[in-house]
């Protein structure tokens, strides 16, 4: 254990060499600094560096190591399971490092470590690009990018993992150096899908692609229609263009202006269809889900980062999410899954299936990327305020795993999923891979230094 005079040394000179700030308990800003994005997480680090460059990555990560103490990786602090903080250790917060910058006449995107989705998108749209993000605007990159990374344009454009062309990383003793096709390749096919194990991600360069126009149709019906409209979704995508993505989602008609009022509170059975496209497109795609009798209709061409808002979270609400990658999707699940929606444990709960295929399918098999191949995911998204509901939600959400169970493929998206155990991760990764990773993982984290996230043990 290191003694109290020589972690007391060690930290004044911590807030000396960083050009961020540290903060400890008790400091002003402290409480702020370790809060994340789920409330349902309260952990007290040690200590938060908040760096501002590359430097000060390597000088907290070496600080960590003197000390022995834990060290979790913050981006945005989005993750599920709150692997962005720890209790007594070190937050290496990169919060600061945000810059985005556009090459457009190569068409790619630097992004440092701290960036979120919003600042991406926003960047890269002034230029008429665009890659495959989140689906919402607060979703740190990083952790996005380098967990396999699934969005509204994936269909289209692939996984993230796809359009990764380099890291910039510091490892466990400090050292930063890049990963990239050319430059320590096995590396670099860790990093497609292994997230944060192999060292602190400071800043990742991506593939764009042209987005000149981006529209939507977004439509609300009546619960009992949600068989028919899932139906007539899986037959509309199964022969759609791969531009066209979205998702169906049960929900609780929120207190918007394009609700109405009598809809307000009640539950709906929503179709999003999106399209990397002008709206003439997409209207004449959606005509089957617009021939259904629906009460919301919004059809046309809208910013693609104002869509990536869309389902923004509310800040201070407790998550609770899981997923299902699937077979297909015959009647008897679609009626399983729209059975489920009658027991929405609170107002604000999403029961969402997704398509996928178009390019995610035809990517690249290599990658530790295995529900590639799953033509749908099943991904129950649990949000709520009281904490006298947390069981209530996170049975609620294990029930619909449960129901699904029969027709999953039993590969997993890890961005998806809290700390759900060692299978869960194999099931994430791939088993091969997993015993691939874990050698890359004993090369470049023996000591397994990097452990809070969807941990990989070193082989």
């Amino acid at each position: 254990m290191t003694s109290p005079s020589k972690a007391g040394t060690a930290l004044a000179e911590l807030r000396e060499d960083l050009s961020g700030d540290v903060y400890a308990p008790g400091d002003p800003g402290y409480d702020e600094a370790r809060q994340v994005f789920n409330v349902m997480i309260d952990r007290r680090p040690a200590v938060i560096a908040q760096c501002e460059s590359d430097a000060d990555v390597a000088t907290a990560v070496r600080f960590g190591r003197e000390l022995d103490l834990k060290i979790a990786v913050r981006g945005a602090g989005h993750s599920v399971a709150g692997q962005a903080v720890n209790d007594n250790g070190l937050v290496v917060d990169l919060r600061r490092m945000h810059e985005v910058t556009v090459h457009p006449a190569a068409h790619a995107v630097r992004v440092q470590g701290g960036a979120t989705m919003s600042q991406l998108d926003l960047a890269t749209t002034e230029y008429g690009l665009a890659t495959t993000g989140g689906r919402a605007s607060t979703t740190g990159v990083g952790g996005f990018v380098l967990g396999g990374g699934t969005g509204w344009l994936d269909r289209a454009f692939g996984l993230a993992v796809d359009n990764l062309l380099g890291v910039e990383l510091v490892t466990a003793d400090g050292t930063a150096l890049t990963a990239s096709a050319e430059e320590n390749p096995e590396l670099f096919w860790a990093l497609h899908g292994g997230g944060g194990n192999f060292g602190v991600a400071t800043s990742i360069t991506l593939r764009l692609h042209d987005l000149p126009a981006f529209s939507i149709a977004m439509l609300m019906y009546r619960p009992e229609l949600g068989p028919e409209v899932i139906r007539t979704y899986r037959e509309l995508i199964g022969t759609a263009p791969p531009e066209a993505g979205g998702g169906v989602l049960y929900l609780t008609g929120p207190p918007e202006e394009f609700i109405p009022p009598e809809l307000v509170g009640k539950l709906l059975c929503g179709a999003l269809l999106t399209y990397a496209g002008p709206a003439d497109r997409l209207t004449k795609l959606a005509q089957p889900l617009l021939a259904l009798p629906h009460e919301v209709e919004i059809v046309g061409d809208m910013p693609y980062p104002q869509v990536q808002t869309m389902f923004d979270d509310p800040p201070g609400m407790r998550n609770y999410w899981s997923a299902e990658y699937l077979t297909g999707l015959p009647d008897e699940l679609i009626d399983v899954f729209c059975a489920r929606a009658d027991s929405l444990p609170a107002p604000t709960v999403q029961h969402v299936v997704f398509p996928q295929g178009g390019a995610i399918a035809s990517g690249p098999a290599e990658f530790p990327v295995p529900y590639r191949d799953a033509p749908w995911a099943v991904h129950p998204f649990a949000i709520w305020e009281d904490a006298a509901d947390d069981e209530r939600c996170k049975q609620w959400v294990k029930d619909v795993r449960a129901d699904v169970r029969p027709w999953s493929t039993g590969a997993v998206y890890l961005n998806f999923i809290g700390d759900e155990g060692q299978d869960r991760v194999v099931a994430g990764l791939g088993a091969e891979n997993t015993a691939r990773l874990a050698a890359v993982k004993r090369q470049y984290d023996p000591d397994n230094v990097f452990r809070y996230n969807h941990n990989i043990a070193p082989g």
